[in-house]
């Protein structure tokens, strides 16, 4: 029997604070639908898959990562399994831990590099790199781990993020959660002393604080040098589109939210708002919560007809599908939609449900080396978005 949900936040399913209703605002309402786009089954054999992607360059291979700590490597063409990659230990897996994020580096050709965001055996959040090994291209040297970035999150087990990617000014962005419970207990989302509730911008080769092209926003002023955005409850997936950064942020117990700030250095010292807001109502305090610095998101939902945690997706480039070149991916693991926009001007336009990639348990979506997208789901399958 598979293990709960890695996905950030099926404890806000269970947990439901009355104070997240605070203030009434607009929520996303989808009028249009499509059927134009259908799932095809690449793979139906894996354990908790929750994240798929491809070095550089790399047209033939797809790797996807299992929660309990693999990495597995599948045919493109036939979705066959061609090794296991790696297999990470004392990983502290099931709920929302588990291995929870891949990156390769943008010289992965060259050096090998590899990025993984896991909880340990003590469930501290982990950022590491490997190497692949120097005479086999589908294996990696389980020897060669360096530490990057340690966090502890001794208190509660939910809200770990998960997300690793290159941003295009070649430094590492991570995603991490509040550290758990309900409401964000300690606050550490608005704490520029604290890495929970961030998105960190790393150094690949050290773990310092990032500085290509700029310095992280808070080194000279007293906040935790890696944090590069904060305000945010649980970030289970973020990707960039060029310059602009998209970030799926999990709520509490009635909205989730699709955050996007445009570049260049996207997302710098930016505050999205949790706990002070749920999407764009008060949550802690009720009332008065936003003194004109918060960012809003682009577009919420609220938890009506089953949806209860979002899952971010990706910006749509690649090249079998021309008619949604430009638009944005995203879905709900508890309702199943899979649902898109276009971000034009500041606004979400061209907002579209897509009912034939409607699927139970999204973990994540995927790109391969063609730019062409993908979902995971908790049951163990990986399906290609291809056109109807």
């Amino acid at each position: 029997m598979k293990t709960a949900i890695v996905r950030p936040t099926l404890y806000a399913c269970f947990v439901c604070l009355l104070a997240a209703c605070g203030n009434e605002s607009a929520t996303q309402n989808v009028a249009q639908t499509s059927t134009s786009l259908t799932l095809r089954t690449v793979a139906s054999n894996l354990n908790s898959p929750v994240f798929l992607t491809t070095p550089p360059g790399d047209q033939a291979r797809l790797f996807v990562i299992e929660q309990g700590g693999a990495v597995k490597i599948l045919d493109r063409a036939t979705g066959s399994v061609l090794a296991t990659f790696l297999t990470i230990t004392g990983v502290t897996s099931g709920a929302e831990r588990g291995l929870l994020g891949l990156a390769f580096d943008p010289n992965y050709a060259t050096n090998g590099r590899f990025y993984v965001h896991y909880t340990d055996a003590n469930g501290a959040i982990t950022i590491a790199h490997f190497l692949r090994s120097s005479t086999n291209p589908n294996i990696a040297d389980p020897t060669s781990q360096v530490i990057l970035v340690s966090i502890p999150h001794p208190t509660f087990t939910n809200h770990n993020g998960g997300m690793l990617a290159f941003g295009p000014d070649g430094c590492l962005y991570a995603a991490v959660g509040d550290g758990g419970g309900g409401g964000d207990p300690d606050n550490h989302a608005q704490n520029l002393a604290s890495r929970l509730g961030k998105i960190l911008r790393i150094d690949p080769t050290t773990g310092a604080a990032c500085t290509g092209g700029t310095v992280n926003p808070f080194v000279l002023s007293g906040g935790n040098p890696l944090v590069w955005s904060y305000g945010l409850r649980n970030p289970w997936r973020f990707s960039f589109d060029g310059n602009d950064l998209y970030i799926g942020d999990v709520g509490q117990g009635a909205r989730e939210e699709i955050n996007i700030s445009a570049g260049p250095n996207a997302g710098r010292g930016l505050n999205y708002g949790w706990r002070l807001m749920e999407g764009s109502a008060c949550f802690n305090p009720s009332t008065n919560c936003n003194n004109g610095t918060l960012t809003l998101p682009i577009v919420e939902y609220t938890h009506d007809n089953g949806a209860c945690s979002v899952t971010g997706g990706y910006v749509y480039r690649g090249q079998a599908i021309p008619a949604i070149q430009g638009t944005y991916f995203y879905a709900d693991f508890c309702a199943g939609f899979v649902r898109s926009f276009r971000f034009n001007n500041g606004s979400a336009i061209d907002q579209m449900e897509w009912p034939l990639l409607a699927t139970p348990s999204i973990t994540s979506f995927g790109q391969d080396g063609f730019g062409e997208l993908y979902l995971t789901t908790l049951g163990g399958t990986v399906f290609r978005i291809v056109p109807k």
